[in-house]
């Protein structure tokens, strides 16, 4: 099988260049990374959920010391904003993360594997796109029109 993927993605050289609902989100994401829980990789992430009503609600990454007990600051974030607001859609996520110690040589950093798998399930049960937004604290910033841009070849319900 052969299939062309083209990702439609904009890049940001610094926050300046986002309206003011992304900078609202960015400072949120930024902000809530400055909480996370991290005590045994030092990688800080914040996540920031705009939802259809307006509402902006942040989370961050949640380590143990039974690393797979964790968890990622986009699910952490996302399964909050769904287990309360259930049939609210997600307009757009904002993730910021990073070494603790901060290097203005870091990328951008994009939702893990597993993140994405998540992320999809949400863009998929609203059957539409989520707008995603990743940097790291040197401001680039990296948006996806959606989701699925992340992960081509996702898997969803229709292969149950």
């Amino acid at each position: 099988m052969k299939k062309d993927i083209q990702i439609s993605y904009e890049y940001f050289k610094n926050s300046s260049e986002l309206n003011d609902i992304e900078n609202q989100l960015f400072a949120r994401a930024k902000e809530a990374r400055e909480n996370a829980y991290a005590p045994y990789s030092q990688f800080l992430v914040g996540c920031s959920v705009l939802l259809e009503n307006g509402e902006i609600y942040s989370g961050n990454n949640q380590e143990n010391a039974a690393y797979p007990s964790g968890l990622c600051a986009e699910r952490t974030t996302l399964f909050w904003v769904a287990a309360n607001f259930p049939d609210v859609k997600i307009k757009k996520i904002f993730v910021v993360g990073g070494p603790k110690e901060f290097h203005e040589s870091n990328p951008p950093i994009p939702p893990c594997g597993a993140c994405r798998q998540s992320l999809i399930e949400y863009e998929t049960k609203q059957n539409e796109n989520i707008d995603l937004y990743f940097s790291s604290m040197n401001e680039e910033v990296v948006k996806v029109h959606a989701v699925k841009d992340l992960l081509p070849f996702y898997f969803d319900s229709t292969f149950l």
